[in-house]
């Protein structure tokens, strides 16, 4: 039976999952709610453009719900998907700071909710709240750690780089379980755009990664019983 529930409800909910993001942890609670009374939520089904690149945006997002992809094109047009963002997760801070057309494109994977945040709200938080100000810096510091780690591997052999794309997702989105961390088991076209592996050869890793036991499949999730076997396997 589906439920239902009334508008005071659904915005309090709203209210509660944006309060839960990275950015807003520390902060003082009327700074928060200052700063997410304008937030408008929208549900996007699978496989919807969210951004584009070149876009000029007015809005940064925040993730209620599901998983998006941050993607752009190399030299030859091929599609490279730089990032892969799941709840509490925010995009779009880059181009509300520096006040620039966008940088990629952020498609959605799953059914997915996302509250949107006018750029002058974030800006105006960041000025006044110096803790948002500095979780923002660890967020932007993390993801360029990851993204360097990433290009140092890409010559690295197939099992370094499929194994490192997961305990990528796993930093970024795991959640940890009794059987171990679970993340979203992607279609393996995202996990070779990510790894810059042909789409067969990251089928066959992951099947000899499951063989060992290293990784376990179940359905919509994959589960990495014990993250530091796997991260001994990247030479």
């Amino acid at each position: 039976m589906e439920e239902k529930y009334s508008a005071r409800e659904l915005n309090s909910n709203m209210n509660a999952l944006m309060s839960a993001a990275p950015l807003f942890a520390g902060l003082p609670q009327p700074a928060v709610d200052k700063a997410i009374k304008n937030v408008v939520t929208r549900s996007h089904p699978a496989n919807q453009v969210i951004l584009l690149e070149n876009d000029w945006g007015g809005s940064v997002y925040f993730i209620l719900n599901g998983w998006v992809k941050i993607r752009t094109y190399n030299m030859d047009g091929k599609e490279v998907t730089l990032n892969i963002l799941g709840i509490g997760e925010l995009f779009g801070e880059m181009a509300a700071l520096d006040q620039v057309p966008r940088s990629t494109d952020v498609i959605t994977l799953t059914p997915t909710m996302i509250g949107s945040m006018p750029s002058q709200d974030f800006v105006q938080l960041v000025k006044t709240e110096p803790m948002a100000g500095v979780r923002l810096a660890q967020l932007m510091a993390k993801r360029l750690r990851q993204l360097n780690r990433r290009l140092r591997l890409r010559e690295s052999d197939s099992v370094s780089r499929v194994a490192d794309t997961l305990i990528f997702l796993a930093e970024g989105q795991g959640k940890s379980q009794a059987q171990g961390t679970e993340i979203p088991n992607l279609p393996h076209r995202e996990l070779s755009s990510l790894s810059g592996l042909a789409r067969e050869t990251v089928t066959r890793v992951l099947t000899k990664l499951e063989k060992k036991g290293l990784i376990l499949r179940e359905h919509d999730l994959l589960i990495i019983p014990d993250l530091a076997a796997l991260e001994d396997t990247i030479v």
